[in-house]
């Protein structure tokens, strides 16, 4: 997948994974009780700051904190750009 952007610095851009629409139990979500997602997968990476290389890659599945970021729509698609600080976990 491509993209027109890059990311500078230590930022990554984030296409987040669908909020979950059922539970384990198989009860249906309404759209007004769904939780933002905060899993994703990394779509660009900054070349990172001088002394600190980025350590996420293109591909790479991510879990990342409630209220990190700044979303953004981009060619009707939505995506996240963050910090890689903000970043909790590779999975």
């Amino acid at each position: 997948m491509s993209v027109n952007i890059r990311p500078l610095a230590d930022r990554v851009l984030i296409e987040p994974a669908a909020a979950e629409e059922t539970t384990a139990s198989g009860i249906i979500i309404p759209d007004t009780a769904q939780e933002k997602s905060q899993r994703g997968v990394v779509i660009a990476v900054g070349p990172g700051k001088k002394d600190e290389p980025t350590t996420v890659k293109v591909g790479d599945k991510v879990l990342y904190g409630k209220y990190s970021g700044t979303d953004l729509n981009l060619d009707g698609k939505d995506y996240m750009i963050m910090r890689e600080a903000d970043i909790l976990a590779i999975v």
